[in-house]
């Protein structure tokens, strides 16, 4: 008779869930994996078997919030404006990382060992995050709204535009007379602008 098997699915979601709990409780500094096998009632070989480091748990959790954003940024509905679109897609994208503030943060932390973005799992969703964005400035190119620019060069500028910001929000390095959303929105919009003829 086999073995039952106890590093199952199931084991991995509840792992991955109070993993993101307590990233978004306490920041990086609260997760460990002897701390996370102990309050999901597992154990360390339990998190090693299933994930097989630390960074490598990392890794899978930046997916997870990269897929939720990218979750979000599909669920707008395109009105055919393609700068009302990328407008509606920069909100949805500061909306959806805000909620996931310290994972956000992890999300593009960089240059040390624990630092997942090399991940081949996490590039891959960044770029479905980046294709809401991309198909709505495909059609203001194609609408000739926009001049005749790469669409991922329109779409890159208002990713950058939106991470940056939420960045600095984040970081609460903006200055106090900076309002939210207004502001956001305000500069947003300007942004995809400069890019119509």
């Amino acid at each position: 008779m086999p073995r039952p098997k106890t590093h199952d699915d199931l084991l991995r979601a509840k792992l991955l869930d109070r993993a993101g709990a307590l990233l978004a409780d306490e920041g990086a500094k609260g997760l460990s994996l002897r701390r996370l096998a102990s309050e999901v009632g597992t154990s360390t070989t339990a998190v090693y078997s299933l994930f097989g480091s630390k960074p490598a748990l990392l890794a899978k959790l930046c997916a997870e919030g990269f897929r939720a954003i990218g979750d979000r940024l599909r669920e707008v509905r395109l009105t055919g404006d393609a700068v009302t679109d990328l407008v509606h897609l920069g909100t949805a994208y500061r909306d959806t990382a805000l909620a996931q503030r310290n994972l956000y943060v992890l999300m593009f932390a960089g240059g040390d060992s624990t630092s997942p973005g090399t991940a081949a799992e996490v590039r891959e969703e960044l770029q479905l995050v980046l294709e809401p964005l991309r198909e709505a400035a495909r059609s203001g190119v194609a609408a000739g709204v926009f001049g005749d620019v790469p669409d991922d060069v329109i779409a890159s500028s208002v990713w950058a535009y939106a991470h940056g910001m939420v960045c600095f929000e984040l970081h609460r390095t903006l200055p106090s007379g900076f309002e939210y959303p207004r502001a956001y929105e305000q500069g947003l919009r300007a942004t995809v602008r400069g890019w119509c003829r």
